[in-house]
């Protein structure tokens, strides 16, 4: 640790107060009473977004520019409060006294915010005000805490603007390629047809034994069930499923073998794979069979495009949790031209993909060493501290 630095309890330089929820009676979206932050939900980078709650009950206040810590489900993120508010039992407030600077504590506890664990429970962590008084904080003297926090403004002014910059390119990257499906799609060849989903493949709902948790096995005759969690970080192909079900369970499901199209039908509705494996789908999934005269590259990237998927929001139903149905996803109109003339337009599509692809790739790797900078940067403003 730098000489005149102190290490003192979090505790000992600043007020931690516990947030406490009222009565859900009292809250309201009127505007009145005081803003209401339940925990991180209206976090930003910085600074807390603005309410949705108000409440006419005042359990536990924080004012402006009090640090606001999430200390549950998760535990750690921090946003400074913008003006008086109430917090609840998601959130503390921990407000500096006069030998800590605001800023250079909000960035030691943004230093250390993955690092900090609490009390690992059965639903979520959390940690409480005791912990958190109990944080061990580097101390220099004020003016040169004031000083780090100059240089870390300064550093992170460029490092968000080039971000964001590498963000917007990003962006654009794939709005570009989108912006060329959709193209592909609406100017129609003179000979190209327009058919229904229904006329170009067979469509069939899965299905699924209940209650599903007695079908569900680790022996090695157990057939793959397809979930949505199989498709976390999957663009295109399902080659894997983590579940099992038994043969009788299979019976009252929905085959699909290899190259069949799967198309979600709720949650994340309308989005298709294509399965490289076989196994069963439950009725949150459509099989999709495709006719000859049907290119698979092709019916992917069409499903893919902005030009079907508009079609399937408008068509879906469901306030809450949006849903289509069979009959509806049947009347989707698709544009198809002559297999050969499907297959030259994916050969077109698969290389623009893989340089659009390449350029992504650059860009989240800028994103991923801007943020890595900006860790190096604080950890060695506060080199000797510790947590």
């Amino acid at each position: 640790m730098k000489q005149g630095w102190e290490i003192k309890k979090l505790g000992e330089v600043c007020e931690v107060i516990a947030g406490q929820s009222p009565e859900g009676k009292y809250y309201n979206d009127k505007r009145e009473g005081l803003p209401f932050y339940q925990g991180k939900k209206e976090f930003t980078e910085k600074h807390i977004g603005n309410p949705t709650k108000w409440t006419t009950k005042i359990t536990k206040e924080a004012i402006k520019n009090d640090i606001l810590m999430s200390v549950r489900a998760p535990v750690g993120p921090i946003n400074f409060a913008t003006q008086k508010i109430c917090i609840g039992r998601g959130l503390a407030s921990i407000r500096t006294g006069k030998l800590i600077d605001k800023e250079f504590l909000f960035n030691f506890l943004l230093k250390h915010e993955n690092e900090i664990v609490g009390n690992t429970g059965a639903v979520f962590n959390s940690i409480n005000k005791t912990q958190i008084k109990a944080f061990r904080i580097p101390i220099p003297p004020l003016p040169e805490q004031q000083h780090i926090v100059k240089i870390l403004d300064k550093a992170f002014v460029a490092i968000n603007k080039a971000k964001q910059n590498a963000q917007q390119n990003l962006s654009n990257t794939k709005a570009l390629f989108e912006s060329y499906l959709q193209g592909v799609f609406e100017n129609k060849g003179d000979d190209w047809e327009e058919k229904t989903l229904g006329e170009v493949c067979v469509v069939e709902r899965g299905s699924s034994p209940r209650p599903i948790k007695d079908f569900i096995t680790d022996d090695k005759d157990g057939v793959n069930w397809i979930k949505i969690g199989d498709t976390k970080n999957v663009e295109k192909y399902i080659y894997t499923t983590k579940q099992k079900i038994t043969k009788k369970g299979a019976e009252k499901s929905r085959f699909v073998e290899e190259e069949d199209f799967i198309l979600s039908n709720s949650m994340s509705f309308g989005k298709p794979y294509i399965m490289k494996t076989k196994g069963y789908i439950h009725d949150g999934w459509f099989k999709l069979k495709l006719h000859d005269f049907i290119d698979t590259g092709y019916f992917y990237q069409l499903l893919s495009s902005p030009y079907v998927n508009d079609q399937f929001h408008n068509l879906a139903s469901g306030s809450v949790v949006k849903n289509i149905s069979g009959d509806l996803v049947k009347k989707v109109v698709l544009p198809i031209p002559l297999v050969s003339e499907q297959k030259h337009i994916v050969q077109k599509l698969d290389r623009l993909s893989a340089e659009t692809k390449k350029l992504e790739a650059i860009y989240q790797q800028k994103i991923t060493n801007l943020d890595e900078l900006k860790k190096s940067i604080l950890q060695k403003a506060f080199k000797g501290g510790e947590l």
